[in-house]
Formats: structure tokens, C-alpha cells, sequence
């Protein structure tokens, strides 16, 4: 089970600023502010609207009284009272192209502000209670309204009722709409959160934590069954950290192997000289059979103490430069199939590389080149199908120029190479199709090529046969 990584403490509301789930916390509370403006101003504005609408139609009732015939005998102070009980100061009715003044006192006040009850848009309505909210006390307004299709009323207020009614509604409106949209934008925070930047957190610390320690596999992730990208990129990330697990769990053992090698040898060699020096007694004997094989094992011995006494080439994950030197291929090609393939062992052995064909290389890598192959297609004839055993056991060795490469063909009629095997038959420890092989041979034989500019590929393989080839490029003429 991952742990969870530890998190600094200082400066926590920064930190928190910069993550993921900080931002997306302000990015919610900003937009949910937008949204609250976009309920509260047009719901005070409305209401603003409606006040004024509200005192025209107690005006209209407050002198009612007075525009019947009766209403001349009431008294001044009367009249007054109607029209305070309206909230307002004095009224003007206008009909006919005649007006009528209705006031409280002797003089009516001064008008400061005018409004208008009538229809007007939204944003007219805004401005009105913009003002209205950020004015003075005690301000003098003058609200015109229609009472019909040709006569309309003026009423002259006290806007303070207007205002603080208009303060009490306006603040219950925002604290709804806050409560509303805080609420709402918790909601959706909590569900981006667990459905989004939790998931995220999780890639990331288990990101962190196997790059702490990337050879526990404890560290790796354990991707969820989720459909969506968040379970696409768990599923991913788990598959790249057992990949990088894999190879360097790989490299691990080659470093493993190199260190044996080192230990082993030093004792290598000395074995190895001592049978180089019981050898050498051997050319001695007059048995022609002895006479004849005696220089091939002279000549492996030679090889085996110098590739043991070469500083471990392959163990130290490197081979040395290619010492080049120009020879006829033939002849090389030659030797590697007298060193690799037994004269008892039923394979026909066909070297149709022309003798004029001469390479500028290291002789000794692409001897341990053509002996990798040559020993591969010989497991692999040990196995042939009846088809091969019935028309002979074979490997041909083609060459040719191309441009400025050669081009070396090495073919046999076994039983071919498994599926499975092929996509990583250069792969170091991967590359065997033989029961207890090491699969380092092609690996090693494609680095020496690579090495002389060329390169190793299977062409093809199948019951019928196998075909590897070898592109190396001629040198440059110095």
C-alpha cells in the first residue's frame, strides 16, 4: 500500500494556491460571485421598481378622497394626515392639460432625484437602486407615473422608508443568494474533487513515490476499474512503472552478471592457458586426424584466452573499438564454420561467398558474429523437421555488395523460430528459443555489427528455414 507523501505546513493558504484543488476552490467561489451578482442586482431592481409603483398606488388612494365632491370640506390638517399615512409629501395630477397639487405643507421641498414607475428596462432599474442605496439620508425624490391614457401622476416622497426598506430587502436577498450559491458550489466542489483532482492526487503521489524508491514493487500503482481518462491514465501509469521495474530489474542482473564474470575470470584464464600449453604438445603427434584438428584447438584456445583476458567486454555492458584491418571474408567466414560445426555432425556446410570480396573490419568481432550464428543454426538443425532430415541438414553463407555495403545472407533449413520469440530475439536474456540458453549471443552479436556502422536482422523464418543478414558499410577510402 502506498504512503502517503508528507506535505509542508508553512505557508499552507500559497501552497494551496498553487494546487490543483486550491485553484479549482477559488476558480468555484469566483464564479459562484459572478452568479450571485447576476441574481442579486436584478432582484433588488425589481423590487426598487416595484416600491416606487407602490407609493404612486398609495398616493392615488390618499387623495382619492379629495378629488370627490366632499373631499373640499375636509380639513387641512386632514388632507395632511392621508398623505403622510401615504408616505408622501405632495402629489400632482395631471389630466386634460390640467394639473392638480396635493401637499402636505405650505411649500413642497426641493426635489433631488426622479424616478420613474413607468415601464423601463433592467439596467435603467440598476442604476435607480445604485443610486438609491449609496445616497444620503433623507433625500427628496420625485416618482412620475401613468394613471391612465392621457392624465399621469407626480408623486413627491421622502426617499429614507424607500431606502431602508430597500437595505432590508436587498440583504436578505444576498444572503439567500450567497447561502445558495456557496452551498451549490460546495456541492460541485466535492464532486470534482472526489471524481477528478483525488484520483489526480493519487497518480501523483504514487508518480512520487516510485521515483523515490523505483525498484520496489510495492510503489507501484494499482489502477482502478474506471472507464473514463482518470482510469486510462492509472491504467498507463501502472504499465509504465512494471516496464520500468522490468528493465531495471533487468539491468540489475547484468550488473550481477559482470560482477561473477569478474570474479571467475581471472581463474578462466589460467585454466584456459594450461590447456593452451597440453595443446601445443599435440602438434607433435603423427595421427593425421590429430594433425589436422589439432590447429583448429589451437587456434580456439587462442581466442577463448584472449576474449578472457579482454577486460570482460560484454560484462562491462561495452565492447572495446573495432580494430580494423581488411581480409577476405571467405577465409573468415571459413574458419567460423570449421570452430562451430562438427565434422560428424550431418550438417552441409555452404560457403558461397565470392573470393574477391574483401572487408575492412575487426576480424575477431565478426568471428564471435558468424560463431553465434553458425552455433544457433546448428541447435537449430538438431531439431529439424522430417522435411529437413530428408532432403540434409544445410547452412549456405551468401555475400554481396550493395552500393557501399556488403551484405552477408546466413541461412539454414531448420524448423524456424517461435513466434513468440521473435520480437525479441536481440533482447539480452530474452532471445533464446533453445531450453537452457542465456539469450545473450544475438544481443551481443547485434552490438559488435552496430559497432562497425552496420546491423543484424531476421529476414525470415518458418518451417522452412531461417535467414539472418548482415548490412555492414564499406569504409571510406582514407
Amino acid at each position: 500500500m502506498l504512503k502517503e507523501v508528507q506535505r509542508p505546513t508553512r505557508h499552507g493558504w500559497r501552497l494551496a494556491a498553487h494546487s490543483l484543488s486550491g485553484r479549482l476552490l477559488l476558480l468555484t467561489i469566483l464564479f459562484v460571485m459572478l452568479s450571485v451578482a447576476l441574481i442579486y442586482f436584478p432582484s433588488v431592481a425589481r423590487y426598487h421598481h416595484q416600491l416606487l409603483q407602490d407609493r404612486i398606488n398609495a398616493a392615488q388612494l390618499a387623495i382619492l378622497p379629495f378629488t370627490e365632491a366632499p373631499g373640499e370640506q375636509l380639513s387641512a390638517q386632514l388632507r395632511g394626515q392621508l398623505l403622510a399615512r401615504a408616505g408622501v409629501e405632495a402629489v400632482i395630477l395631471r389630466a386634460g392639460g390640467q394639473h392638480e397639487l396635493f401637499q402636505e405643507g405650505a411649500e413642497p421641498p426641493e426635489v433631488q432625484a426622479v424616478f420613474d414607475a413607468g415601464e423601463t428596462d433592467l439596467f435603467e432599474q440598476i442604476q435607480d437602486v445604485i443610486g438609491t442605496l449609496f445616497a444620503g439620508p433623507d433625500r427628496t425624490i420625485r416618482i412620475d407615473g401613468v394613471t391612465g391614457p392621457s392624465s399621469n401622476i407626480v408623486v413627491v416622497a421622502n426617499e429614507e422608508p424607500i431606502r431602508m426598506a430597500l437595505f432590508i430587502f436587498s440583504t436578505r436577498v444576498l444572503v439567500l443568494s450567497v447561502f445558495i450559491s456557496l452551498f451549490t458550489s460546495l456541492l460541485v466542489f466535492l464532486s470534482i474533487y472526489w471524481i477528478l483532482v483525488r484520483p489526480m492526487q493519487r497518480i501523483t503521489n504514487a508518480m512520487i513515490a516510485f521515483r523515490n524508491n523505483p525498484e520496489d514493487p510495492a510503489r507501484i500503482l494499482n489502477p482502478t476499474s474506471r472507464k473514463d481518462e482518470i482510469g486510462t491514465a492509472e491504467r498507463e501509469l501502472s504499465t509504465m512503472q512494471h516496464e520500468l521495474y522490468g528493465s531495471l530489474q533487468q539491468k540489475t542482473r547484468l550488473a550481477a552478471l559482470g560482477l561473477a564474470i569478474a570474479k571467475i575470470q581471472h581463474d578462466l584464464r589460467n585454466i584456459l592457458a594450461s590447456a593452451q600449453i597440453a595443446s601445443e604438445r599435440l602438434v607433435a603427434s603423427d595421427d593425421p586426424v590429430v594433425k589436422r584438428v589439432t590447429p583448429r584447438l589451437v587456434d580456439a584456445l587462442d581466442r577463448a584466452v584472449a576474449l578472457a583476458t579482454n577486460t570482460l567486454r560484454y560484462g562491462k555492458a561495452e565492447e572495446r573499438a573495432p580494430q580494423r584491418s581488411r581480409f577476405a571474408l571467405a577465409l573468415l567466414i571459413e574458419e567460423a564454420a570449421a570452430s562451430a560445426l562438427p565434422e560428424s555432425g550431418g550438417i552441409a556446410f555452404e560457403n558461397r561467398v565470392p573470393a574477391g570480396i574483401e572487408i575492412e573490419a575487426d576480424s575477431e568481432q565478426l568471428f564471435r558474429v558468424f560463431l553465434n550464428l553458425y552455433s544457433n543454426a546448428r541447435e537449430a538443425l538438431e531439431g529439424a523437421t522430417a522435411v529437413a532430415r530428408k532432403i540434409g541438414k544445410r547452412i549456405v553463407v551468401e555475400a554481396r555488395r550493395e552500393k557501399n555495403s556488403i551484405v552477408i545472407d546466413i541461412s539454414d533449413n531448420g524448423p524456424g523460430i517461435a513466434l513468440a520469440m521473435r520480437d525479441r530475439l536481440f533482447r539480452p536474456f530474452s532471445g533464446s528459443a533453445r531450453q537452457g540458453g542465456s539469450g545473450l549471443g544475438l544481443a551481443i552479436s547485434r552490438e559488435l555489427i552496430q559497432a562497425h556502422g552496420g546491423d543484424i536482422v531476421l529476414v525470415s523464418t518458418g518451417d522452412t528455414g531461417t535467414r539472418f543478414r548482415i548490412v555492414l558499410p564499406e569504409a571510406k577510402d582514407k
